[in-house]
């Protein structure tokens, strides 16, 4: 039990002067140098208590698993033969273990440890009680390693180096004894892949980040910098108008900047600083004024748009979405016949049937439309003549843009 307790002390101040950022290391390899006691509990050869040394050596395929192959040799007596005196006993003990590390990428790093080998007890006496002999034996335990600095570890030429202590409940084969072995010892670590500290976490790690600082949330490329798809200067997780075309000026959104406000983006604007207002074509130029009519007639009473109007509508649906800035009032009229009432209500549905067969038959937008009914209001022929009238029954539309200068 004092032995234990020389243990605790020990993992105890090796814990307290821990200030290391080393950790295991997948892929990497150790060779740990170490002494101990070993204690013989109750065994019928009376083999006395002693010091230990060893060696082990180990790989780790991750971070928290291991193997480790060791070698250990015990001087020992035993005082079995009274008549002969004590007879000196060398016991050397191998093996392989299998490791398990907690919190591995910490400085103070505990593992678990279990494994199988043998044991080979050499005698050498005068009339010795007991003859050579070799037994299998397994053994179980726990362990702590404290890392040290890494200016330390690279002095004796080691990737990271810690302070390592260990106790191991050994049992032979076929026996009724055991034995416990407690062990310090430096554990010299070579290779393997370190931990990855992504400090701003995109995913890249610290060494190998050229962007560090990274926003949150930002899609990065190999070398953890910010992605700009569209190469516009402005990275992936900020912009608001994605896909800008390329070599085009844009504004601290990502979007593409429409100086003079026409509708025409500047890198595709071939008439830059047209007025405010003005209706431009696709290549954000103005136009000169033109205009276009809508005629359609009906019939007495009636407001059903007849089939031979309709290239005259689809007509001025093509010159809207020509000119998609602009809108249009469709006005209804009527010949004199019936009250203003009545009248009025009739040319308003007139021009509201012009306006949804715009809508639905040709897709104009509706927003684009509006329908306004003048009665017998505004004749343009007299009402005096069957031939006056029905020029009076009409829809007419007038819709302005203006031709490039």
């Amino acid at each position: 039990m004092r032995k234990i307790g020389f243990l605790a002390f020990i993992i105890m101040l090796m814990s307290m002067v821990a200030s290391a950022q080393a950790e295991v290391r997948a892929n990497s390899v150790s060779i740990t140098p170490f002494v101990g006691f070993y204690d013989f509990e109750s065994n019928e050869y009376d083999f006395d208590n002693s010091v230990t040394v060893g060696l082990r050596a180990g790989y780790n395929f991750t971070q928290n698993l291991g193997v480790e192959g060791f070698v250990h040799f015990v001087p020992t007596e035993t005082q079995v033969n009274p008549v002969s005196g004590d007879d000196d006993v060398y016991l050397y003990g191998y093996g392989v273990e299998g490791l398990f590390h907690f919190f591995p990428t910490s400085a103070v790093v505990p593992f678990l440890a279990a494994g199988i080998g043998g044991i080979h007890y050499q005698v050498d006496g005068n009339g010795a009680a007991i003859d050579d002999m070799n037994k299998f034996a397994f053994d179980y335990g726990a362990g702590l390693k404290v890392f040290l600095p890494e200016k330390v570890a690279n002095f004796f030429f080691a990737d990271d180096l810690a302070l390592r202590a260990d106790v191991r409940h050994v049992i032979p084969m076929n026996e009724n004894y055991n034995d416990l072995m407690t062990t310090i010892g430096i554990n010299f670590a070579f290779g393997g892949k370190a931990k990855c500290v992504d400090t701003d976490k995109d995913g890249v790690c610290d060494d190998r980040d050229k962007c560090p600082d990274t926003p949150a949330d930002c899609e990065v490329d190999d070398d953890g910098c910010p992605v700009d798809s569209d190469k516009d200067g402005v990275i992936d997780c900020k912009d608001k108008c994605p896909n800008t075309p390329a070599d085009c000026p844009v504004d601290k959104d990502g979007c593409p900047l429409d100086s003079d406000k026409d509708g025409v983006i500047d890198c595709k604007d071939k008439c830059p600083g047209t007025p405010a207002g003005a209706i431009v074509d696709k290549d954000g130029c103005m136009r000169e004024k033109i205009t276009i009519e809508l005629k359609v007639e009906f019939d007495t009473d009636k407001s059903v748009v007849k089939d031979k109007y309709r290239e005259e509508i689809k007509r001025v649906a093509d010159f809207m979405k020509q000119y998609p800035n602009t809108k249009a009032t469709i006005e209804g009229h009527t010949d004199s016949r019936a009250s203003d009432a009545y009248n009025l209500r009739l040319s308003n549905d007139r021009a509201n049937a012009v306006r949804d067969y715009l809508i639905k038959d040709f897709g104009v937008e509706a927003s684009r439309l509006n329908a306004k009914g003048y009665g017998e209001s505004r004749p343009i022929a007299t009402n005096d003549t069957e031939e006056g009238m029905q020029k009076n029954r009409r829809v007419w539309a007038v819709l302005e843009a203006v031709e490039v200068k």
